[in-house]
This record gives C-alpha cells, structure tokens and sequence, in this order.
C-alpha cells in the first residue's frame, strides 16, 4: 500500500519518508525564521545570490529557476545523483546563512526549520513552472516589471532579457 493511501499514517511519517529521486524536477521553498522579511535589505539579498553563481553548492544538480522572495526563497532544481534533497537544501541553507551578516540572524539562525517541496509530474513542463516561479515580484506587487527585481534567475534566460 502507497504511503499516502496508510489511513494510520499522519503527515509527519509521511515526510519522514521523503524520497530524493535523482533526476527528477522538484519545487523547493525554504522559508526564514519566523518568516521575517530579511530580504528587504539588499545586502542581504546579494549575499543570498552570491550563492547561486557558484556551482559547487549544487553539485550535480541543475538549479533551472529561483526567487528571493522578502521572507523566503523558491527555488525549481532537477536532483543529481550525489545528494539528497534534504543534503542539497541543508547545505543550501548553511552557505548562505553564513554569507548574510549576522544581526539578520536569530540565535545564528537565518532560515527557519525543514523546507517544501513537490516533484514537478511527468506531464508537468517545466519551463512553465520557472516562468510561474520568477513571477512571483510581480503578483506579490512588489515591482510592476519583472526586469525591475533584481533577486531571481532562470536557466531559460539569455543575456540581456528580463
């Protein structure tokens, strides 16, 4: 019987059981401590990029779209064969906690516990999905064009668009 279909089974063993499927597409959001809109401060925003320019945070895995949001980060990642979504996030968030200065950070902590995701379906385009993902400055209001948020990117994205 499918873990979801275990009438005994609450949530919380149901994400115990989170599996990692290397090559498979997921949607992460990794939320901040008590959801505090520490990247309103751009320096702290930068630093949190910085992170994404380098290629060993990721390993083998693709980041195909992300978006710093104020008070959490999304990110759309297609799994390699070395980690763990749990590894990849886990590691995800120490660099970048790191990286942030620490009066944004409470009792040393940036990001707040655990993290979402789903898996994109087979039928799922995923381009569609990081169009809708880097959408989010625009729907959350905080810019009227895209082009006018700095704290996102797209593998789909050629120099001088946006």
């Amino acid at each position: 019987m499918p873990v979801h279909d275990r009438p005994d089974r609450g949530l919380r063993s149901i994400r115990l059981e989170r599996r990692s499927v290397p090559g498979s597409t997921y949607l992460l959001t990794v939320a901040t401590l008590y959801r505090r809109p520490v990247f309103l401060d751009d320096e702290a925003a930068r630093a949190v990029c910085r992170v994404h320019t380098a290629q060993w945070p990721w390993r083998d895995s693709a980041v195909l779209a992300w978006v710093l949001m104020p008070d959490y980060w999304q990110g759309l990642v297609t799994l390699g064969e070395r980690d763990s979504l749990s590894t990849l996030v886990g590691r995800f968030k120490a660099l970048t906690s790191r990286a942030v200065q620490g009066h944004h950070r409470v009792n040393g902590w940036l990001w707040g516990r655990g993290f979402n995701d789903r898996v994109l379906g087979p039928d799922e385009d995923a381009m569609a999905a990081a169009r809708h993902l880097v959408g989010l400055p625009l729907r959350a209001g905080l810019v009227v064009r895209l082009g006018d948020y700095a704290y996102w990117n797209t593998a789909w994205l050629f120099p001088g668009e946006a």
